[in-house]
């Protein structure tokens, strides 16, 4: 008893410490289930140093009627505190925590009214030498509470082991500390149940809290136990699929759904219980046109005729550690804004292609009949500046309706090389000068008009007779290259702020798109653009976009002409 009185004062010490520290971070997920572990833990011991002190045998049975208090809440709260240190805490609910306390609170008014009934333990038979209660225990609740003690262990444990195969190097550390910290207690509890141990009839388990309390010190501070906190992990995954802006269904390998989130439940338009369990075919239509795995080719059709909207669907194949496939996420787009965005390019392409054009022809031929002066020299310019201005439009309703289709790999040597034939065939006055790297790579395809407009600006904006362009392709680990640079006066500052804002407003503009569609047709391809001053004259205009493969090439001797 000399030993043990120590011992017990360690275990409370160390549990004391913990509970400090827990205490501290209570607005923590599981704070407060382990504060109320640790607490009593430390009653338990506390009650067993009072029990060993005690003078007669009374006092020493009411010590040891107490300690049950500690030693019913430790798994309930082992229990609490796995779950909603894990982001179970849907479980945290009175009628739960409730429910899992009929068993601790019977089995503590079983023990305080001990003299009435042989349930908990048979009466004590005396006290040893050295002052320890003889219990003979083992009465039929006893092994109720022990079982339901250990049944709770159990299914707290699995949350944390699952940390186990974290990749958070943290979660390891913590999901080892807890479970050592419990497995400590446990192995000491059912040694001596078993009698293997010789404390002469005290349950040395309590002692084996000091085990516990060092390991979730260390919990505590080395892994930040209450710290960082894998709780919003579970929550965050439910919340993703709930809350995503598309609609979700997952079916089993047999096309029966087992789930579904919000968005596809208002897409559906019905309960989720008439849902769950039931057949695809039943609830998804034209459920056989969809692929095993992939995207579904056209659309997909909801509701009725006037009612009804259309879907992008795609369906991703779900596999188990074998590769073996086990069911399908089919995940549903609404496409209705979209493809009535489609619809009014087309309309707007179709006015500055054909309306925009025939009457700006009809304007040049009617001032072609008046006397050549400078008036009407100035209205054929300006009717030719409308056309140019229509063609513009158009190279940019393209660029935004056809982008899907033209970020397809292209070469960057055939690209640049049409670029700068459709250049010269406009304006046969300049020269261009153009070097490309040795070896040929990918690019999108949607940089064609990027590139032309880029490399126009710089011959039509040059007044000089004999404009120069030089270009400049290059090649890094991921990225390519392109610089263009001219011996022109240079993009006014006015202009490169427009675009550097990505607005214009009433009294902020620029004179036309051309600069715009570098811009945006580099940001649709992920790149990035710059316009700077070339020395000695000119502007340099240096357009970066990510490489998509490689290929094998020469590169084309510098040409000029």
């Amino acid at each position: 008893m000399v030993t043990l009185v120590p011992l017990l004062l360690a275990s409370v010490a160390i549990g004391s410490a913990a509970t400090i520290l827990a205490w501290r971070a209570r607005p923590e997920p599981g704070a407060k289930p382990l504060v109320a572990l640790l607490v009593a833990q430390s009653w338990w011991s506390t009650c067993i140093i009072f029990r060993l002190r005690a003078p007669v045998l009374e006092t020493k049975l009411l010590w040891a009627n107490l300690a049950w208090v500690g030693v019913v809440t430790i798994p309930v709260a082992w229990f609490f505190f796995a779950l909603e240190y894990t982001g179970r805490d849907e479980f945290l609910r009175p009628r739960y925590v409730g429910s899992l306390s009929v068993v601790p609170v019977l089995t503590i008014v079983l023990s305080l009214t001990g003299q009435y009934h042989d349930l908990l333990y048979i009466e004590p038979v005396g006290v040893s030498s050295s002052g320890v209660i003889l219990l003979q225990q083992g009465g039929p609740w006893f092994w109720i509470i022990a079982a339901y003690t250990y049944v709770l262990g159990i299914f707290g444990m699995i949350p944390i082991l699952n940390l186990l195969t974290s990749d958070a190097v943290a979660f390891q550390g913590q999901s080892a500390a807890l479970i050592v910290g419990l497995l400590a207690p446990w192995v000491t509890n059912v040694l001596f149940l078993a009698g293997v141990l010789p404390t002469a009839g005290v349950d040395p388990t309590p002692i084996a809290f000091s085990v516990s309390g060092i390991v979730y010190l260390a919990a505590l501070t080395r892994f930040r136990l209450l710290g960082t906190s894998p709780a919003p992990n579970k929550r965050a995954r439910q919340f993703l699929f709930d809350r995503m802006q598309g609609g979700a269904i997952v079916v089993d390998a047999n096309d029966y759904i087992v789930d579904l989130n919000d968005s596809c439940v208002d897409i559906l338009g019905l309960d989720t219980r008439d849902v769950l369990g039931a057949p695809a075919q039943d609830i998804i239509p034209e459920y056989d046109r969809l692929p095993d795995d992939g995207a579904l080719p056209g659309h997909l059709t909801i509701g009725d005729e006037l009612g009804g909207h259309p879907y992008d669907v795609m369906a991703t194949q779900i596999t188990n550690v074998r590769g073996v496939p086990i069911g399908r996420v089919i995940t549903f787009h609404d496409i209705g804004e979209h493809l009535r965005q489609q619809q009014r390019l087309e309309v707007l392409n179709r006015v500055l292609r054909h309306n925009i054009r025939t009457e700006t022809n009809v304007i040049y031929g009617f001032v072609s009949r008046f006397e050549d002066d400078e008036h009407a020299k100035t209205v054929k310019e300006r009717a030719l500046r409308i056309e140019e201005i229509g063609k513009k439009g158009r190279d940019a309703i393209e660029l935004f309706d056809k982008t899907r289709n033209q970020t397809k790999p292209t070469s960057l040597h055939a690209l640049l090389e049409q670029c700068v034939t459709s250049v010269r065939e406009d304006d046969s006055e300049a020269t261009v000068h153009w070097e490309l790297p040795d070896e040929d790579v990918d690019v999108a395809g949607l940089l064609r008009p990027v590139f032309t407009n880029a490399i126009e600006n710089a011959v039509k904006h040059n007044p000089s007779d004999d404009p120069h362009v030089w270009i400049t392709a290059s090649v890094d680990d991921d990225h390519v290259i392109v610089e263009i640079a001219d011996d022109g006066p240079g993009i006014e500052e006015y202009e490169l702020a427009v675009i550097e804002e990505g607005t214009e407003t009433p009294l902020k503009h620029g004179s036309g798109l051309g600069l715009w569609i570098v811009k945006w047709g580099t940001d649709i391809a992920g790149g990035d653009v710059q316009f700077t001053k070339n020395d000695p004259t000119g502007t340099l205009v240096t357009i970066e976009v990510p490489l998509l493969s490689r290929k094998t090439g020469t590169n084309p001797p510098v040409q000029s002409d």
